[in-house]
């Protein structure tokens, strides 16, 4: 037994140690803007707590520089937390702003339609100690509390996320996620398992090897959604849109996953692309991109997720 996982360990050191070679010599010819951003994502590589891979290096390089992957434009304007402007809808809504973050809330609902956040890379330390309560949202007439949750076997879902906000924006932003218009009915099973899993991509991986992302979540609703308590609608799905801007270009990939989706699932298996999203949802996503290339984006479903 030993002696296999001894040869598993060799395999392992020499396979990283071949793929570490080939990058060196790639980088040697390439020009030096392209070595300037080769050397910040090396080097969160070997941050441990940006979870970042050799074959996520690897990987990356090629997305970025040989994948039809981007498309060529990107959004003008403001992109603090909304990238391409917020989504255009015909259900009536509320803007929410936070230190953070930003919601579009449907108090008819009970939920916040979307969420839209920006998480740029930076030192990882610790974050603040998990705040103990969630709060109602006074700016909301719906002005839901977190006791209508109770017993309901529904986890209170944030749509922003808890981790990746505290580490970017500090104790005060974080407290805002537990705000009840940044939370959705979501079954545990989705809420601990990959619903986290990308969470902890967006707050560590992600920003390592991009520099920084944007993301769209939030809910999907039927036509007549079961409510809690006669006042908090529960979806049917939960959708992700995640957006990386390089060197003038601009790539997405996107996700829908059911209410009902295992803890043990993986998010490859639940890729889509942003024009399902919005025929799910009613919503027109990056309003403000050229109409070409807004087509064109959100068209694409990657073939597997970064």
């Amino acid at each position: 037994m030993f002696p296999r996982a001894l040869r598993r360990t060799k395999a392992f050191l020499l396979a990283n140690l071949v793929l570490w070679t080939a990058i060196g010599g790639w980088f040697l010819f390439q020009p030096r803007e392209r070595q300037e951003e080769v050397t910040r994502l090396v080097g969160n590589a070997f941050d441990s707590r940006k979870q970042i891979a050799a074959l996520d290096v690897a990987w990356d390089l090629w997305q970025l520089y040989y994948s039809k992957d981007f498309v060529r434009g990107v959004a003008p304007g403001d992109k603090t937390h909304v990238y391409g402007g917020a989504p255009l809808t015909a259900a009536k809504h509320r803007l929410l702003g936070n230190l953070g973050y930003v919601v579009g809330y449907s108090d008819e609902l009970g939920n916040p339609l979307w969420a839209a956040y920006r998480v740029r890379d930076t030192e990882l330390k610790d974050p603040p100690p998990r705040p103990e309560a969630f709060i109602a949202d006074y700016r909301t007439s719906a002005r839901i509390e977190s006791q209508l949750y109770s017993r309901s076997d529904y986890d209170r879902g944030h749509m922003a996320p808890n981790h990746a906000i505290a580490t970017r924006y500090g104790r005060e932003a974080q407290e805002e996620t537990f705000r009840m218009s940044n939370i959705c009915p979501q079954q545990h099973a989705l809420n601990a398992g990959v619903w986290k899993t990308l969470e902890q991509r967006i707050a560590t991986s992600y920003p390592g090897r991009f520099g920084e992302v944007w993301v769209f979540a939030g809910p999907v609703f039927g036509q007549h959604p079961r409510r809690l308590h006669r006042r908090v609608a529960v979806p049917e799905e939960f959708y992700m849109i995640i957006l990386d801007e390089s060197d003038g270009r601009l790539r997405a990939t996107a996700f829908l996953f059911p209410q009902e989706t295992p803890n043990f699932a993986k998010p490859d298996g639940y890729l889509t692309t942003i024009d399902e999203i919005e025929r799910r949802t009613g919503f027109d996503f990056l309003p403000e991109l050229p109409a070409g290339v807004q087509a064109a984006l959100e068209s694409r479903r990657p073939d597997r997720a970064w």
